[in-house]
């Protein structure tokens, strides 16, 4: 099943399996912006990443001395939400523990999703409640995917990023089993725009941390942006698929972090991880705004 939200500038389309958006449309001109999930390249177009962002070493985490095996970006993306409200402007889509997520997963939860249009924006809202009797440790993170190039309108490479920062930014690598690696690598921006390139993503995706920006725009070969996505996590992911020419380009809040190659920790001691003491909510948010 689908949602849908519309005001006088944009349509917003959300899938309930996931609570995943999968289009905004500028109904002036007709422009899709997101990625429209062909496989032949990537399936998806924004999973919620929950309760972990990126992958875990060994595909698995330790808690309470026992080990639970873990898929990349935890499951919440492929569980079907209820959908709790529609006023046709804003939608809010809920997930709770079961049976199911108990044997991956031993805390019980809720996690709700709100979208709300506002003017030429779209505002993405995660609320996660700890409904156990005992200290809750989670990640959660956003992956939306746009289109870049925007409207079948030049290449990629004719494309930009900007940031709301002049300085270059660092930015960490991750191995082949989807893991942080190296971390001292310095994307050079130009004084906040840096060009699109063929290579850019050759080594899957670019991991930066320490809230560097808190504003990343695609631009138009002009340099004019078209998308901006604005938040305030600590860190956030840029990414395609490896050398694949895709034609979207992933813009990626994480309140969260993929396991480092040399971590041998428990739970509680994962990087960028989030606690949540008994009956205590967290809630962050991000926007997207659409700008031309």
């Amino acid at each position: 099943m689908q949602s849908v939200l519309e005001n006088n500038m944009l349509k917003v389309t959300i899938n309930h399996f996931g609570a995943e958006l999968s289009s905004i449309v500028r109904k002036e001109s007709g422009v899709e912006y997101m990625w429209n999930a062909d496989e032949r390249f990537w399936k998806r177009s924004a999973p919620v990443l929950f309760p972990f962002v990126g992958s875990l070493k060994n595909k698995e985490f330790l808690y309470g001395g026992r080990v639970y095996p873990m898929g990349q970006h935890g499951f919440a993306r492929d569980m079907e939400f209820s959908l709790v409200s529609n006023d046709g402007e804003q939608a809010w889509f809920s997930l709770s523990s079961d049976e199911t997520t108990f044997e991956k997963y031993p805390f019980a939860f809720t996690l709700e999703i709100g979208y709300v249009l506002e003017g030429n924006s779209l505002k993405v809202i995660w609320k996660v409640v700890n409904e156990d009797d005992k200290q809750m440790h989670f990640s959660i993170g956003g992956h939306p995917a746009f289109m870049c190039p925007l409207n079948s309108e030049g290449e990629q490479t004719d494309y930009f990023i900007e940031f709301d920062t002049d300085k270059d930014l660092t930015y960490s690598k991750l191995s082949d089993n989807g893991l942080v690696y190296k971390t001292d690598n310095v994307l050079a921006t130009n004084g906040g725009k840096m060009q699109v390139t063929e290579h850019l993503f050759d080594e899957d995706a670019l991991v930066i941390e320490g809230g560097q920006a808190k504003k990343v725009s695609l631009c138009k070969p002009d340099g004019s942006p078209y998308l901006t996505v604005d938040f305030d996590a600590p860190l956030f992911g840029l990414w395609s698929p490896a050398k694949k020419n895709a034609p979207f380009i992933c813009i990626e809040p994480w309140y969260g972090r993929c396991d480092a190659e040399e971590f041998n920790g428990t739970l509680e001691e994962r990087e960028y991880g989030n606690t949540l003491e008994a009956g205590e909510e967290f809630t962050a948010e991000y926007r997207i705004v659409i700008n031309e």
